[in-house]
């Protein structure tokens, strides 16, 4: 049994984690501001002697004895991340600071859960972890984007500076269930527009891509960089190298539904990448892992959860 600090712990990712960690007898703290995150996601971990919920900002120290911890805590969608722009950046940057500096302390082992998004609007495809980005740092994304950025470097700096043991992964566009159902990312837009027989609202003209992971793939992935031998920091990229236009994911979704909706363009926003796919070349050799759950069949567990959740 292992001590492990899941922050952002209640949110869709990190209650799937704490799953995870409970069901293999680990002691799990879960901190969480409740931002994004919701106590529904976890409320059946609530009774487990090993399982431990604490609401905490990360933007604040923390003072716990822990042996492990997953750095998850910010919003990650852009309807939420824009809402308080500054309050991304200082969860992203201080939130960094503020658990390598416990990691530091306890001489605890840490992972950050960074992002694709760190690769901005990329001139590269797929993309490698030796890209370095094409990020607009003044743009309405850029409270996420170079939030993140700043974040890996933070951890970089303590692993050369204080030899601190890392682990980086860089996260490409994960679904499944506990998505929050108006989060605006467009799987569980997608979703819940065609459930509701709204119009399905597509940006642009629809030939852009993304590479889209099942959740428990992902999981899988969060574990296997936490277990690497020490000094093997990555950053790792985690997510599914299938790529998809979202005209393609509209029409799975609609088929997948049984949906009469109407597909409506709409103007791209600002920053929007065009495309996004991950190489997963370096997960492959250090982690053996690669993602195994299709989209169809992902997307059918996704639509199931909605159906419940929004009681359709």
């Amino acid at each position: 049994m292992k001590k492990i600090l899941v922050t952002g712990g209640s949110g869709f990712l990190g209650s799937h984690l704490c799953d995870r960690l409970i069901a293999r007898g680990d002691d799990v703290l879960c901190v969480d501001n409740f931002f994004t995150g919701s106590k529904k996601n976890i409320v059946h971990l609530m009774g487990h002697p090993n399982f431990e919920l604490m609401r905490h900002d990360v933007t604040f120290p923390l003072y716990v004895e822990v042996e492990q911890i997953f750095n998850l805590a910010c919003p990650a969608s852009p309807v939420h991340y824009q809402y308080d722009p500054v309050q991304t950046t200082k969860t992203s940057v201080h939130g960094a600071i503020n658990m390598l500096g416990l990691a530091k302390r306890v001489n605890a082992r840490i992972l950050q859960a960074s992002t694709s998004e760190v690769y901005g609007d990329p001139e590269i495809h797929p993309q490698p972890e030796s890209y370095w980005g094409k990020v607009n740092p003044i743009g309405i994304r850029s409270c996420y984007d170079e939030g993140k950025r700043c974040a890996e470097t933070l951890f970089f700096d303590y692993f050369r500076q204080h030899q601190l043991d890392i682990k980086v992964v860089r996260i490409f566009n994960t679904y499944g269930p506990r998505m929050h159902p108006n989060d605006g990312r467009v799987v569980s837009n997608f979703i819940v527009q065609a459930l509701r027989g709204d119009d399905i609202t597509i940006y642009g003209d629809g030939s852009q891509t993304r590479s889209f992971c099942y959740v428990d793939d992902l999981i899988d992935a969060f574990l296997a960089m936490m277990d690497t031998e020490k000094g093997f920091t990555g950053p790792v990229n985690t997510g599914n190298p299938g790529e998809f236009s979202m005209l393609e994911l509209a029409e799975l979704v609609l088929k997948l539904t049984g949906s009469k909706s109407r597909l409506v363009f709409k103007e791209l926003p600002s920053d929007d990448p065009k495309q996004r796919k991950p190489d997963i070349s370096l997960a492959r050799e250090k982690l053996g892992w690669e993602p195994k759950v299709a989209l169809e069949d992902g997307l059918k567990e996704t639509i199931s959860y909605f159906k419940h959740t929004l009681a359709l």
